[in-house]
């Protein structure tokens, strides 16, 4: 270890690393989390609610794919 780093260490109390630098982080982190999970059920819902169009598209030939087959 690097002795500006073990100094930092040995004079930095430790409740100031855990309430100044791994609880915002930890926080931090979970908010993203939440914030994304709630994205993601939101677009699944959307995508639920939507037809399905994939179904009907490929049940139905367009006249591009009728050409290639000919």
């Amino acid at each position: 270890m690097s002795p500006v780093l073990s100094e930092l260490l040995r004079e930095l109390p430790g409740w100031f690393l855990f309430s100044g630098i791994f609880l915002p982080v930890t926080l931090l982190l979970l908010l993203l989390i939440a914030y994304f999970r709630i994205k993601l059920m939101e677009a699944n819902e959307e995508l639920s609610q939507t037809p399905d169009h994939q179904h009907s598209l490929s049940a139905s030939s367009s006249p591009c794919q009728r050409k290639k087959r000919t």
